[in-house]
């Protein structure tokens, strides 16, 4: 096969370039697409592992003395081993796995935090449209955002009679108030352009709220939800240790009374492992959402 030019009355050919070449350059592409990626995830796990590896050498140097109080990395390992290795197991209804106990914390983070990004954004556009729902209900806010989630627990108690309910609700009153306080700023953001883009459309409240409030202030929205997630998330395992049940909270307080610190470690990783989890789920959703503009 040749191309054929004709220059000057003349015809010349050049030969077309092999196959060969051609495969081998997308093998070479391929080979160095793969080594991009391969050094991307090393940047990424190697930093972390050898940070974790040197505090569990520190800690096992630091606590392998038998005046040490707490128990090294070693012990841990050799007391906690059926925590770590099967933590699907199920003996019964008060004798599971912490991968159960932890799913069953997690409903109820999914629930009360639920309802608290519903409200919470709601409340939070509401104060961020209305200058005088801003000055009624902000400073209402601030207060009630200092009180400390396990200071909910005796009210909810006596309301709800119930410690489902309470735990519930002292997730929703703790996680609620990031969503709605950067929910308010976003929408006080919300450019001029947009508004009078909105008049000039003639938008009613429900439009205004769903085509341009919400996508303009999903940034700071997001920002709300993730601050919240971890908040609800520390809230239900304070409140599962006075509420009781199967929760990995309630666990970690059984586990104190019986004086078994090594699962007491083990179930502060599984808690710590969940938290980031969780942090990197809504970071996900609000950068696919947000096309990347908000904070990882």
């Amino acid at each position: 096969m040749s191309i054929q030019v004709i220059e000057d009355t003349k015809v010349k050919a050049f030969p077309a370039k092999p196959a060969e070449v051609v495969a081998f350059t997308a093998k070479t592409r391929r080979r160095i697409d793969l080594v991009s990626i391969a050094g991307k995830v090393a940047s990424a796990l190697v930093p972390p592992a050898i940070v974790i590896a040197l505090l569990l050498v520190v800690w096992q140097v630091a606590c392998s003395s038998p005046t040490a109080s707490l128990p090294p990395p070693s012990q841990v390992w050799k007391e906690a081993y059926d925590l770590i290795a099967h933590p699907f197991f199920d003996n019964g209804p008060q004798d599971i796995g912490l991968a159960w106990r932890v799913l069953i914390s997690l409903q109820r983070v999914a629930i009360g935090f639920g309802m608290a990004a519903v409200v919470g954004v709601a409340l939070g556009a509401l104060v961020g449209q209305s200058v005088w729902a801003m000055r009624g209900l902000d400073p209402v806010f601030q207060i009630l955002r200092t009180v400390p989630p396990l200071a909910w627990l005796p009210l909810s108690l006596a309301a709800f009679r119930d410690s489902n309910p309470s735990a519930l609700f002292v997730i929703f009153i703790t996680s609620i108030w990031p969503v709605i306080i950067n929910t308010a700023v976003g929408v006080r953001n919300i450019p001029q352009d947009y508004r009078n883009v909105a008049r000039i459309l003639r938008l009613n409240q429900l439009e205004f709220f769903v085509k341009i409030m919400v996508p303009a202030a999903a940034p700071y929205i997001f920002t709300g939800l993730r601050i919240g997630i971890g908040l609800s998330w520390l809230a239900i395992v304070a409140a599962e240790m006075l509420t009781g049940g199967v929760g990995i909270g309630f666990f970690i307080w059984d586990a104190w009374n019986s004086s078994r610190l090594p699962d007491i470690i083990v179930a502060l990783a599984y808690i710590g492992v969940t938290g980031f989890c969780l942090d990197r789920l809504v970071a996900a959703v609000g950068a696919f959402v947000t096309r990347g503009t908000t904070a990882k």
